[in-house]
């Protein structure tokens, strides 16, 4: 072990690293808002589609006893043993059978399934086979759908303003907020613990609304001032963090996770997406900027279709329009008509998911499950999408049948280029390499020849894109990632089972009739996108409003109103505070959309200033602490942690970057160019780096960065092994606890200073007494075999390790 971290102090951190995140963060649930989705999305459409006209209940078909439609007759199996043995490759016949390894045993028998889906099935079991169903064949959940019965569900219903509640505690509400969370409490036999003091609520809206801790210094003034006058000092940091560029970067990096951002096409054929990185810095710039939410809808999915009242508004519209088309591709996949179709139902899956949290993309092959969603709906929104062109850029290579153009930006629309200019050697040398590369495929002949020429294609391929990237001067080409109303607009037809080959009705575009009484009016050269985004963003759409106030809510209390962030359909949970969810949408909505006032509201009351000590008898009976009597502890995300640590070592760079690490390496396959490492000498905010769907950087992949083929609400928190070897063993983090080390040293002459303000440093509070005897223990021993530097490094680090660092 190296020498640095070979002392009890950090040995005794890391032993209590895990354990103490795992008593401060709940336990999960048996399956994760990703696992489901991952199933919804990739493993029961290929079951409905492939395998349960031969193995199902609801077909009365078992051929060698196996049954495919429920989670106990996938893993009990048939004649020959179990079909899924979670977490085992090896042993699940499902993947051998679907693999054609095996002469007797391939399925589904009239051909085998592509690549990607292999792919998925085999992702599936390696992360325990995750599986919803339940019941025979899900035919508990089977029902005629009643648009009537439907719209009267919670959810569908517009939100209603009610009367604040009475309280009896009657000086303990700050704000609104306050009222329904204590009533609430109080009708259930519960009380609120203390507020928290300011140094702890300091570093919870540092970390919540910017994603960085609180500097020793600002940490000292912000604790003055709250003596003087608390909610005023708290209200004047509240403002100066919603105006710094952080908040952008923080909750930029929120929404990126739901609009699964990637630079990428993932799936079996990874091809890079160069200019992805424009929607990136447009959802921050955004949040930046407090876009009014209605706007920042409607730009999304249809910026391209509004006015600009110049050409850097009207670039910026089109960059937003990347939302639709950064999602995963199967660029592999050889039927044009079968890609098209997939393209526009992840668009489906990412809009509903994303603005209205309905899993709509549920109802491609039959009728939603749960929902009252037909069929119809599904292929009446696939209309829309199927009018619209998909820019998304790639190249024409081995393994991606399907390149696309993208849009043009601007010439004068003063947006960064993101890559350097071509100079003439550069130039010169580009040309020469498609001039050899085409000479040698000229050479080439022979059955033999085949991978050669395939490789010179490839390489012909990629070295033209990167030269039609540039103009005759040498200058970038200004380009997006974006959507733009198709050549042809037209309605779909309904495809029986999902699939291509069985077109069923023709479905006018339109709207999911549970949700309106009011179908568009579409025009015949129309998408429809337009309708649609004016839909989703009206005041009137009763998800739209509430599913943002949710995701806001979660993000800054640890828990949703209603726990199914991405869900809020009839599978999903029910909200625990109906009338405080409506009351905050209703409230969104006046405020002009505003998130940073949604935020400000917040923050500001009572409940999110509470303590996070435990008490005993709340905590019986309300382990989950559903009615907001304390504030739970919560780990750090993988990006905040990141950017501490390179704060606290003095490396952060705050300032913007242009273009990406992506960017820079220019088109073509990315699945041997790009590896987790290509950002390891970056030292700006994490939210910049770069985000390769299946080589995500090490440290990101780490601490629970979500899937990013996935639209994800809320992330997956784990405690492994694997993060405290990290912390332990990273030349990252040790380089970070030299620079805090160097730090110390040069600020501070005396220890008992160094410790002290390392402690701010790291936790936002002084050392206790005990502590400050351990540290100076520590100091003495270690320091009698190394240096000072190396001293007081092994010291920063031991504090990085701690449970408590991890946490805010």
């Amino acid at each position: 072990m190296r020498d640095l971290i070979s002392k009890p102090i950090i040995c005794v951190a890391l032993l209590t690293a895990c354990a103490g995140v795992q008593q401060e963060l709940k336990a999960e649930e048996t399956l994760s808002p990703e696992q489901s989705q991952f199933f919804e999305n990739k493993i029961r459409p290929v079951l409905i589609k492939q395998c349960y006209s031969c193995h199902s209940v609801q077909e009365n078909e078992r051929e060698g006893g196996l049954t495919l439609d429920t989670r106990e007759g996938i893993r009990s199996g048939g004649e020959q043993g179990p079909a899924v043995v979670p977490g085992s490759h090896s042993q699940s016949l499902l993947l051998k059978a679907i693999r054609f390894t095996d002469s007797k045993l391939k399925m589904p028998p009239d051909g085998k399934l592509s690549e990607d889906q292999i792919a998925d099935f085999e992702k599936w079991v390696a992360m325990g086979a995750p599986d919803p169903r339940d019941g025979e064949g899900g035919a508990k959940v089977q029902y005629e759908i009643d648009i009537e019965k439907g719209r009267k569900f919670w959810a569908f219903q517009p939100p209603t303003a009610v009367e604040l509640p009475q309280v009896r505690i009657q000086d303990w509400p700050r704000t609104e907020i306050d009222y329904f969370l204590l009533a609430k409490m109080e009708a259930n036999g519960f009380d609120p613990v203390a507020d928290c003091e300011p140094n702890i609520l300091a570093r919870r809206l540092y970390f919540d609304l910017v994603g960085l801790p609180p500097a020793p210094e600002k940490l000292a003034q912000f604790e003055k001032d709250y003596a003087n006058n608390s909610q005023a000092a708290v209200a004047s940091l509240v403002d100066e963090l919603l105006q710094s560029q952080g908040f952008g970067e923080r909750w930029g990096r929120h929404w990126l996770d739901v609009a699964r951002y990637a630079e990428s096409s993932g799936n079996a054929s990874n091809f890079a997406f160069p200019h992805a990185w424009r929607y990136r810095d447009w959802v921050i710039e955004a949040f930046m900027n407090d876009m009014p939410y209605d706007q920042f809808v409607r730009a999304q999915l249809a910026g391209d279709l509004l006015p600009a009242q110049n050409e850097t508004e009207q670039a910026a519209n089109l960059i937003a329009t990347g939302f639709l088309a950064i999602g995963p591709k199967s660029l592999n996949e050889r039927n044009r008509q079968q890609f098209q179709m997939d393209v526009v139902d992840e668009q489906i899956d990412t809009t509903f998911q994303a603005f209205q949290a309905l899993t709509v993309a549920c109802a491609r092959c039959h009728d939603h499950r749960f929902d009252p969603i037909p069929q119809t709906d599904y292929y009446a929104l696939a209309g829309i999408f199927r009018s619209t062109e998909t820019c998304y850029g790639t190249i024409r290579s081995v393994q991606s049948n399907h390149p696309s153009p993208l849009l043009v930006l601007p010439a004068d629309a003063n947006v960064p280029a993101g890559v350097a200019s071509l100079d003439a050697s550069r130039r010169a040398v580009l040309e020469r390499q498609i001039e050899i590369q085409r000479e040698q495929l000229a050479e080439l002949s022979g059955p033999d020849s085949n991978i050669r020429r395939i490789f010179y294609q490839s390489r012909v391929s990629q070295l033209t894109g990167e030269l039609n990237s540039y103009d005759e001067q040498g200058t970038p080409k200004l380009r997006a990632m974006g959507v733009r109303e198709g050549l042809r607009t037209d309605d779909c037809p309904l495809y029986i089972r999902g699939e291509i080959e069985q077109p069923g009705q023709v479905v006018k575009r339109g709207f999911p009739q549970v949700l309106t009484d009011k179908q568009p009016s579409i025009g015949r050269y129309d998408s429809g996108r337009m309708e649609l985004a004016e839909w989703i963003a009206s005041p009137e759409n009763p998800l739209t409003a509430r599913v943002m106030v949710n995701r806001v809510w979660l993000h800054l209390m640890g828990r949703g109103l209603v726990t199914t962030v991405d869900n809020f359909g009839a599978s999903g949970q029910r909200p625990s505070h109906p009338e405080l969810l409506d009351h905050l949408a209703i409230s969104f909505v006046e405020n002009d959309w505003s998130v940073k006032q949604l935020i400000r509201s917040i923050v500001l009351s009572r409940a999110y200033q509470l303590s996070s000590r435990m008490d005993p008898e709340n905590y019986r009976q309300d382990p989950d602490n559903v009615y907001v009597w304390r504030m739970p502890k919560r780990r750090l995300e993988a990006e905040a942690l990141r950017d501490t640590l390179l704060a606290l070592g003095q490396n952060l760079d705050v300032d913007f970057p242009e273009g990406s690490l992506v960017a820079q390496q220019g088109e073509g396959n990315v699945s041997f160019r790009i590896r987790g490492d290509l950002a390891a000498g970056d030292v700006h905010r994490s939210v910049y780096l770069p985000i390769v769907r299946d080589e995500i950087p090490e440290i990101l992949s780490i601490f629970d960065f979500p899937d990013p083929s996935l639209i994800i609400g809320e992330r997956s928190s784990t405690t492994i092994p694997e993060q405290s070897l990290f912390l332990m063993n990273s030349e990252f983090v040790i380089d970070q606890a030299r620079g805090m080390s160097a730090h110390l040293i040069s600020k501070y002459s005396t220890e008992s200073d160094r410790v002290n303000y390392a402690y701010r440093m790291c936790y936002s509070r002084l050392p206790e007494p005990s502590e400050m005897r351990n540290a100076t223990l520590f100091l003495y021993v270690y320091g009698k075999e190394h240096n000072e530097a190396a001293t007081w490094a092994a010291f920063c680090q031991a504090l990085f390790a701690s449970a408590e660092f991890s946490l805010r």
